[in-house]
């Protein structure tokens, strides 16, 4: 008898870098020295060009929007750093979707350890009003690159609801990982987990509600039992779901 060939892991992307990545990659690494005192500013970011070698004209063709610039670089830098750490994870031993979830999360936290002055000072950063809008996007591009990385191809309303979801969850996963003092981050890895599966909780309800057609149920057990979780008005819009047959537009970035 045949044996029955094992599914096979997906295999993260990972891009060469260009010149201009290598760039920012070198100014943002120097810089990150100075903006756990100075914050996420211009004076940070000329220091870091400084030490990089790359002076003022280097910095001003690598971070041209200044310090918003050199946020979403952080974040594209740290979503690389978590595809590739995950990718040594898969080679390794195979996962399930949720424990590929979680464990690029956890690959995405440990790439920011070295520099969690640097990530709290962001925080900070993006919670000024004139980046209202910058904070979101930045969360909801973490969450795609999770996603992405552990192997989604969803192109259906699954695509969003993932999404808005793991945003929540990663975002709560990161505040508690900024005052955990446990060893390894043993506490934050429980809290990651707890949250991952109150996430699965919701899909496995959607799919036994949409089953049955009841889609204004559904959006009330999800605010429910999940509350703060799913961002307002989600829920609702997952219920409208079930009887279309495409996903919503996409929100404007």
């Amino acid at each position: 008898m045949a044996k029955r060939k094992s599914k096979a892991q997906p295999k993260p992307k990972a891009g060469r870098a260009t010149d201009m990545e290598r760039l920012r990659d070198a100014i943002l690494a120097a810089a990150l020295v100075h903006v756990a005192f100075d914050g996420w500013t211009a004076k940070a970011l000329a220091a870091g060009a400084r030490d990089a070698g790359a002076g003022p004209a280097g910095l001003a063709r690598a971070f041209p929007g200044g310090p918003r610039d050199a946020a979403r670089h952080f974040g594209a830098w740290a979503d690389r750093r978590m595809t590739e750490g995950l990718g040594r994870q898969l080679r390794r031993k195979p996962m399930r979707t949720h424990e590929r979830v979680a464990a690029a999360a956890r690959a995405r936290l440990h790439a920011l350890a070295p520099h969690r002055e640097a990530v709290r000072r962001l925080v900070a950063f993006l919670a000024l009003p004139n980046n209202a809008r910058l904070a979101p996007k930045l969360m909801w591009r973490a969450a795609d690159a999770i996603w992405r990385a552990a192997g989604d191809a969803s192109t259906d309303f699954n695509y969003y609801t993932k999404r808005a979801l793991l945003s929540g969850v990663y975002g709560t996963t990161l505040m508690f990982w900024l005052t955990d003092e446990s060893e390894n981050f043993a506490a934050t890895d429980a809290f990651l987990d707890r949250r991952i599966a109150d996430v699965m909780k919701i899909f496995s309800l959607r799919a036994r509600l949409k089953s049955a057609g009841d889609g204004i149920a559904f959006a009330k057990r999800v605010a429910d039992a999940f509350g703060r979780l799913v961002p307002p008005g989600l829920a609702r819009r997952w219920g409208q779901g079930f009887g279309r047959g495409r996903p919503p537009r996409a929100a404007r970035t």
